[in-house]
């Protein structure tokens, strides 16, 4: 059963070579320590994971504190609200990763643990949220430099927010781990400045701590005076539900755990440690700041901007106005790890995509990658759909924080309930197990994440809110459609299979006991039949409508079948080798069967990522073999063909056929007709047999 993982034999195309450059060149999927390179590390995986977290103390806080309007002495209990509900859902989600330490976050808990339709729920919000992590970050970044640019520079920020979207696609496709260390440079600047920022902002004003606690005090008093105990604490936690966005990218790591480096429990717990500890001092740090130095809203800037122009826009070195130059620095600093945060929603997006595919709520072909080990269809389809957001919303951040904010505690809220119902039946089950602690760790997160997700609705609906809610259900009832018509499919399929079952069989592997196994003549014409993996058995449709529209014009059949590394390949229980296995399982049923039926065959196989790439290749190489080989695939035909058949079933036959006719080979695509009676079908399998017995 020859395989062949050599290069690409067909010439290159002009598109092809320009790709090339642009991406890199194709890695190589038999590289044993292929993992090892593009996985991330830790202290990478703060940077591309983590950075969505520490990125949101650039608008979250702003949010929170801007909420509170008159009441800023309520800021010191907004610090320590915030802080505790980092570390609450930090946990939470540390002990997700080592429950599921496949990956997938949000979908995959609330699939596993409350059901298809919680996690069609929790995946289609995720994926909305993702294309608004890419969205409000690049917005948000715009604001931070155009905050201390001139107002009539304002009609350029948009131009130059789309122009960041299509850079980070383009880094996203060339791999993981080359776009996140080529912005390592600009975490470490977020992180010096803004620590700069905050301790200046704290040390400088520590003197005033006195008067801050007085004021709080008289602050309460006559809050609690004019608003009563109940409007105060509902004026607190507005602010502290408005501020949800600085939660926003602590689901990052669980979702994309897988990959990083081993062991990936551990990578991700650490990496959680790094990105809440970050946050935590970050944000309450921030917030704090603005309440020791009275800062005040200001037309066309962000409070991070105008806090660091209180502090330093007036400091002088030598009679040189370096503080001024200092503000640009900070801000340019968060500017650009908001960049990067909205990396993460090309690196988790494309991955929960690939998770939903490969569950059939969204088309099959998103679970595929790229020969850069990239989810290539997913990064596109990514920012493309963040593009179009950018353009509804104008960068308008305020409205894109509430749109984000809104699914991102759907997932939150979803994945709280599912860990409580998981420990809530250890009870039953596991007596010893802590599951006390653990279900009341979750079932405080789940109040947290509910509550501002509540609040957050009933008090922004009309402010954009809405759009999220329309969006979020649209997109899951086209996810159920999806996956309805993959089943009526899978149905019509498997009584296609039915239909052949009991066919007369020669094991192979018992050669010696009275089978005779025919023998291949490369010579003479040959039958090359293209087949897919699994057990669906349709090779069998097309072997049996070969030899009734040609017979007697065969003498061998070879079984052609391509691998297809898919986004399972990050899950590390299935490398090449185990694809490997699968594929030649899969090729020996058909060999078997020929054998069975007096039919000398053969198989050859690949493992890649690109189907239409290494069949062609392999075609080529089995047309030197076999002077007189014929190619063969299949079409399923639909008795009532829709528009979106197209997108969902993949037309490889047809991308196959146009590549080799450049070589001068044949490819006759045969179709498998859907709707055909079993009754025929059984015809013409008893004429079939009938006809090789004699």
């Amino acid at each position: 059963m020859p395989n062949s993982p050599q290069g690409s034999q067909l010439p290159e195309s002009f598109w092809s070579r320009v790709r090339h450059a642009i991406l890199g060149p194709a890695r190589n999927v038999y590289d044993p320590s292929l993992g090892h390179h593009i996985s991330l590390v830790p202290l990478l995986a703060w940077i591309g994971l983590g950075s969505d977290g520490l990125s949101s103390s650039a608008y979250g806080p702003d949010e929170a504190f801007r909420a509170l309007e008159g009441h800023t002495y309520l800021a010191p209990f907004l610090v320590l609200a915030t802080a505790l509900t980092i570390f609450i859902i930090s946990l939470s989600y540390s002990k997700i990763i080592e429950h599921f330490p496949e990956g997938g976050g949000g979908y995959i808990v609330a699939t596993k643990l409350l059901g298809n339709t919680a996690g069609v729920t929790s995946g289609s919000a995720l994926l909305v949220d993702y294309i608004l992590t890419i969205t409000v970050s690049i917005s948000a970044g715009g604001d931070a430099v155009f905050s201390l640019l001139p107002l009539d520079w304002q009609p350029y920020k948009i131009a130059i927010e789309f122009t960041m979207i299509l850079v980070l696609m383009v880094m996203n496709l060339r791999g993981v781990k080359e776009s996140v260390t080529s912005l390592v440079p600009v975490f470490v600047a977020f992180l010096v400045t803004h620590a700069i920022l905050i301790g200046a902002g704290i040390v400088t004003h520590a003197g005033d701590v006195g008067r801050v606690a007085s004021e709080t005090g008289a602050g309460l008093d006559g809050g609690l005076a004019s608003l009563g105990g109940w409007g105060l604490f509902l004026v607190f936690i507005r602010a502290y539900s408005m501020g949800g966005g600085t939660y926003t990218g602590i689901e990052a790591v669980s979702n994309g755990l897988g990959i990083l480096r081993e062991p990936k429990v551990e990578t991700g717990k650490k990496t959680m440690v790094y990105m809440s500890m970050s946050l935590a001092v970050t944000a309450g740090g921030l917030l704090l700041s603005y309440m020791l130095m009275r800062v005040q809203p200001v037309f066309g800037q962000t409070l991070n901007a105008t806090l660091a122009s209180t502090l330093f826009g007036d400091l002088q070195l030598w009679g040189l106005p370096l503080g001024h130059g200092f503000v640009w620095v900070i801000m340019f600093s968060a500017a650009m790890l908001l960049l990067v945060a909205a990396q993460t929603g090309f690196i988790d997006g494309p991955r929960v995509m690939a998770n939903m595919a490969s569950d059939l709520w969204l088309p099959r072909r998103f679970a595929t990658l790229s020969d850069r080990m990239t989810i290539q269809r997913g990064v596109i389809l990514m920012g493309l759909a963040a593009i179009a957001t950018l353009a509804y919303s104008r960068g308008d951040v305020r409205m894109l924080v509430v749109m984000y904010s809104i699914n991102v505690f759907v997932t939150f809220s979803l994945s709280q309930l599912g860990m409580c119902r998981f420990w809530w039946q250890r009870l039953r089950t596991q007596k010893r197990s802590p599951w006390f602690r653990n279900l009341l760790l979750h079932g405080i997160g789940l109040i947290l994440c509910g509550s501002i997700l509540v609040i957050m609705v009933f008090e922004k609906i009309g402010e954009g809110g809405w759009v999220t809610v329309v969006v979020t259900l649209g997109l899951i009832l086209v996810c159920r459609a999806i996956k309805r018509h993959y089943r009526s499919v899978a149905g019509l399929v498997r009584e296609i299979g039915e239909t052949f079952e009991g066919l007369p069989m020669v094991p192979s592997e018992k050669p010696g006991k009275g089978a005779k196994v025919p023998k291949i003549d490369p010579t003479k014409p040959t039958a090359v039949i293209l087949v897919g993996g699994g057990h669906s058995r349709m090779g069998i449709h097309t072997l049996f409508t070969i030899f009734r529209l040609f017979p007697h014009t065969f003498h061998n059949v070879v079984f052609l079948s391509i691998g297809v590394i898919n986004s399972e390949f990050f899950k590390g229980d299935h490398g090449v080798k185990e694809m490997e296995e699968k594929v030649m399982e899969s090729l020996q049923y058909y060999v078997d069967l020929a054998h069975g039926l007096g039919i000398p065959a053969q198989a050859a196989f690949r493992v890649g990522t690109d189907v239409v790439s290494e069949a062609s290749d392999l075609c080529i190489e089995l047309s030197r073999e076999y002077s007189g080989a014929v190619f063969f695939g299949s079409e399923l035909v639909f008795q009532e063909p829709k528009w979106y058949h197209r997108i969902l079933h993949n037309e490889t036959a047809y991308a196959i056929q146009r590549r080799l006719r450049f070589a001068g080979l044949s490819v006759v695509i045969l179709p498998i007709l859907l709707f055909e009676k079993p009754e025929k079908r059984e015809e013409e399998m008893n004429e079939i047999v009938s006809y090789r017995a004699t």
